[in-house]
């Protein structure tokens, strides 16, 4: 949660620096702002268009999309489309500058882009070819394009695309706080949450629900996504079905990084195209990077890692090389050696493969017995014993790490897991996935799994995490309750994607818990819905058995 405070004011600087370095050269373009663009709808839809006032003939144009109203600085994406010989346009969100009651996140962008699309593509200065680009909401907002895609778009590069109901503002149908402050401090412009809100819900025990009460108001937003705790017909009717995955045949850059807040779902739509396109023209670009250095310009250290200096590539002008290969013929971008594009951290290197699957050469599986990862199954039943107690908040259950680095690991009264000392260099190249057998004492659990390189040096380096719902691990659009006192199997496939080089000397370590702390709603266990249940529902601790038939399995490239 700390980092995400500084990706949002570190946004809002780099934008304003930006727009301070392009004042001087304003009188080089010609810019149209508030110009209202018609939509089918009725409701008009806000845009700035912005053209190099020496342009006189049509050119293709570049659509920036965005849900958010940054002011002057956002004339910055149109100028920068502008300076590398586009007309640029931002578009903003129906009902952002215009009449918020009319703004629904997510819902109207496949019937609204194409409205302006459409619309761009009748204008004298626009040759025709539209691209789009951009990260995050503005990412998600190009797939929602192309579940009908105008005859005018001709190329899409989303950058760390949320996925609506898949990665935000629920992973795995845990729901994240970040679904209140992202609508309130982004969309209603309220004064800023404070910092502690989420530590004053932990502290109070109220229902998730209610944590926007703290704030002194009903957010609809945050109210109305709570009202969805499955994966159901209001989320998936965002994106594109089997069918239109079909039909997208546009070429299309993706970009994301190992530690995107995004991630699962940025790659998951490259999964779902190319599982139901055969010949889909998409490239993914993957490498050490957070939800901010995928989509602009990566930090040279990340999170107190100091990323490969082959890594160290500026997404955004990534993003106009493709736009450039695509809309103007000119040569493809040198990374893009095949269609998977992957940075192995620590080797330095990028390794370039045609599928997701060819990433890998061997599969280590790993069983978790008496606080140890084996490779072999155990030939004896043997338990872990887990308590926790939810009406205790003077401790939490927490995976949290600021650093990628660190000395020691707080195993935060989690189970922790340790393999042997690895003889030969490997890397880990992809999602790991597995099995847990667990018996509880109660009807749900929301599970935290992360894993970790214990290196030669004994520090640790954080690779990916895993969160999820038990009653939901068999499918995530129907809620199964698990029995109590009863071995179950909780699947668990949608996992981040990491790429590391692990070296001779170094151990894997697994940290397993249970969440409990302020950052995500809390499971209390009851079978209620989640969101309604408070620290009274905790009644008696969790108790849960863990098997030792459980298991990891992670995608490996041996030499």
């Amino acid at each position: 949660m700390r980092y995400l405070f500084s990706v949002l004011f570190f946004f809002g600087t780099y934008t304003m620096l930006y727009a301070q370095q392009l004042t001087e050269k304003e009188n080089g373009y010609f810019i149209q702002d508030s110009v209202l663009i018609p939509t089918r709808s009725g409701i008009d839809i806000s845009a700035i268009v912005v053209r190099k006032k020496d342009s006189n003939r049509p050119l293709p144009v570049v659509l920036f999309y965005t849900t958010y109203n940054q002011g002057v600085n956002d004339a910055f994406f149109g100028k920068k489309s502008a300076d590398k010989g586009y007309v640029g346009i931002v578009a903003y969100a129906r009902g952002i500058r215009t009449d918020l009651k009319n703004y629904a996140p997510y819902e109207n962008e496949t019937t609204d882009i194409y409205g302006i699309i459409d619309w761009i593509s009748k204008q004298s200065w626009c040759n025709g070819k539209v691209g789009m680009y951009g990260g995050s909401y503005t990412g998600y907002s190009q797939w929602a394009a192309v579940k009908n895609i105008h005859p005018a778009l001709k190329t899409i590069v989303p950058q760390v695309a949320v996925m609506p109901g898949y990665d935000t503002p629920m992973e795995n149908n845990v729901q994240m706080n970040l679904g209140l402050y992202w609508s309130h401090n982004n969309i209603y412009n309220k004064e800023p949450l404070s910092r502690g809100l989420p530590f004053e819900w932990f502290e109070k025990g109220i229902a998730f629900k209610d944590m926007d009460s703290l704030a002194g108001y009903r957010n609809p937003i945050f109210q109305k996504w709570l009202s969805h705790p499955d994966y159901d017909g209001y989320w998936q009717s965002m994106i594109p079905s089997p069918q239109e995955y079909a039909e997208i045949d546009i070429p299309i850059l993706t970009t994301t990084g190992y530690y995107d807040g995004s991630q699962i779902g940025a790659i998951q739509y490259f999964k779902q195209h190319t599982k139901y396109n055969k010949n889909a023209n998409h490239y993914l670009v993957i490498g050490p990077y957070d939800h901010w250095g995928a989509q602009r310009k990566p930090s040279k250290s990340l999170m107190g890692y100091e990323i490969d200096p082959v890594a160290n590539i500026d997404m955004m002008n990534l993003a106009y090389q493709w736009l450039d290969y695509v809309l103007k013929n000119k040569p493809k971008p040198k990374l893009l050696k095949d269609k998977v594009n992957f940075e192995v951290m620590g080797e330095n290197q990028w390794r370039h493969v045609s599928t997701l699957q060819s990433m890998n050469n061997d599969t280590l599986t790993l069983y978790l017995d008496n606080n140890l990862l084996v490779t072999n199954k155990p030939n004896k039943v043997g338990v872990l014993n887990q308590t926790l107690d939810f009406k205790d908040r003077k401790n939490q259950n927490n995976y949290y790490t600021p650093e990628i680095i660190f000395e020691t690991l707080d195993v935060s009264n989690g189970l922790f897991f340790t393999s042997k000392v690895f003889e030969e260099n490997f890397s880990i190249n992809g999602s790991f996935t597995g099995e847990l057998f667990a018996a509880i004492n109660k009807k749900d659990m929301d599970i935290s799994l992360a894993l970790y390189e214990q290196m030669p040096d004994g520090k640790y380096f954080f690779l990916t995490r895993y969160i999820g719902r038990a009653s939901y691990a068999n499918n995530n659009t129907y809620r199964e309750l698990l029995k109590p006192y009863t071995k179950t199997g909780i699947p668990f496939d949608n996992t981040r994607f990491v790429s590391k080089k692990i070296s001779k000397g170094s151990r894997l370590v697994i940290l397993l818990n249970i969440n409990k702390h302020p950052f995500e709603i809390i499971n209390y266990g009851s079978g209620k819905s989640v969101a309604e249940e408070t620290i009274n529902d905790a009644n008696t601790p969790l108790q849960i058995k863990w098997y030792n038939d459980s298991y990891l399995k992670i995608p490996i490239m041996k030499k």
